[in-house]
């Protein structure tokens, strides 16, 4: 913020989503949902853009605080907007900020909708719009989200079996969002709850908002003292969660996703077909071969599981960045709700998270996964698209059963093993995963991947 995020280029960004809307729905009326994190200067700009929309006589309906992107895609949903317009960095550093669209069925654009936007900032640059000094009233409206996101998700989720099953949960709403919603809920359901960081705090508390371990530190601190049998925390705009055992660990993404699956098509007996990104666990592909559910995959980005979920083509869909799309909820990711189906799944089962992995196991198999990270250079972006365009028969003595490239490049293996090398979409880094079932397997495919770009 202050250097490429700044009010002049919010304007500029948000009169090209005005542009694109008025060229898409060209016979009115419309209406945009605008919403903000708690960041420093976003509650600034959410109404800089609702003045620039007024200007174009859109309906700019404002939210009354910062609030979940979920929460915000209900509500475009609900009033049948047009488009949502979010400002939030979501799990990035403080210092950042972001502006995401949505478009009318509450899902983030796709690149279709995306570049069309990217192409009238370009044309705009040249003569930016004005300020909004004097926007048009009569068409910004302030509206409340929070209340009708947390009826919607009120059926969703069994306190009952939480209740009854005393479960004491730990909650971190990392300074943002989420605070009122995930907390508010559960203590309104009568769920006994340890909460911290329920305060707006710009810098959010000097880590980063995302549900990492390192910034869950005094989450499992909490936990352990206070003697509760899970945490769940959610990052900056409330649309992805981290999980602890009862133990403080931090349980990964992957194995929660997988877990929700499982839980969802044994004891939910849900039925149809299953997504993830390419960079997700193939546990999710065990369990799909298991109770013969069609699986898909989509290039990573959240935005493709929601395009299948629109389309009715799978009943869950998971990313490995704790993103999940499930059948009658929203097109959106949601941090809160998986959370609290992570409460129900440990209450229904009477296990703790601990339990239920090994359980899971047992049943699909053990896996192994990692990732890193390597800065993105000429040479390096040289090699890897070689790598994309004459894909390995072998790799290190073990043959290569299959190759994706619908996101970089993607090795498959026997026995659900896997690398993949593929550009990132927000860093200038190549990002590096692999999936075994050893630790030892899994850090030798990414070495070996590694050097193929070295």
């Amino acid at each position: 913020m202050g250097e490429g995020f700044t009010f002049r280029n919010v304007r500029v960004v948000v009169q090209a989503v005005a542009d694109y809307l008025k060229r898409t729905f060209p016979d009115g009326p419309i209406a945009v949902v605008v919403n903000y994190d708690t960041r420093f200067l976003s509650e600034k700009f959410a109404s800089e853009a609702a003045r620039i929309l007024s200007l174009n006589k859109i309906r700019a309906l404002l939210t009354d605080r910062d609030a979940p992107s979920q929460a915000q895609a209900f509500q475009i949903i609900r009033r049948k907007a047009q488009g949502g317009i979010n400002f939030t960095a979501s799990f990035n550093p403080p210092e950042y900020n972001g502006l995401k669209f949505n478009v009318e069925t509450g899902a983030p654009a796709l690149p279709r909708v995306t570049d069309q936007i990217e192409k009238a900032v370009a044309a705009l640059q040249e003569k930016p719009p004005p300020p909004a000094v004097y926007p048009r009233e009569a068409f910004i409206e302030k509206i409340d989200l929070k209340a009708d996101y947390l009826a919607f998700i009120q059926n969703k989720v069994d306190f009952d079996v939480i209740r009854r099953a005393r479960l004491k949960i730990a909650v971190d709403l990392l300074f943002g969002t989420s605070r009122e919603y995930l907390d508010g809920i559960l203590a309104d359901n009568g769920i006994p709850i340890e909460e911290i960081h329920g305060y707006v705090d710009p810098y959010f508390g000097g880590v980063i908002p995302s549900c990492t371990e390192e910034n869950l530190r005094e989450l499992r601190t909490v936990l352990k003292s206070k003697k509760c049998q899970m945490g769940i925390a959610t990052d900056a705009d409330g649309d992805r969660f981290g999980i602890l055992d009862h133990k403080g660990n931090l349980v990964a993404h992957n194995i929660i996703i997988s877990l929700l699956l499982d839980y969802l098509v044994r004891v939910r007996k849900l039925r149809g077909g299953v997504a993830r990104s390419v960079a997700t666990t193939h546990l999710v592909d065990r369990i799909a071969r298991a109770h013969d559910l069609p699986l898909h995959k989509t290039p990573v980005g959240f935005k493709y599981l929601a395009d299948l979920f629109l389309r009715r083509e799978i009943v869950f869909g998971g990313e490995e960045s704790a993103c999940m799309a499930i059948k009658d909820h929203l097109p959106e990711k949601d941090g809160i709700f998986a959370g609290l189906l992570a409460a129900e799944m440990v209450a229904a089962s009477g296990k703790s998270l601990v339990e239920l992995q090994a359980d899971l196991y047992a049943r699909y198999g053990r896996r192994e996964d990692g990732q890193k990270n390597v800065g993105l250079t000429p040479e390096r972006a040289r090699r890897l698209r070689n790598l994309i365009r004459n894909p390995p028969a072998r790799l290190d003595g073990r043959r290569v059963v299959g190759v994706e490239t619908i996101d970089g490049i993607k090795l498959d293996f026997d026995n659900d093993d896997w690398l993949l090398l593929r550009f990132s979409g927000t860093e200038p880094l190549i990002r590096c995963y692999a999936e075994a079932d050893s630790h030892k397997e899994m850090e030798r495919l990414m070495k070996r991947g590694l050097e193929k770009i070295a």
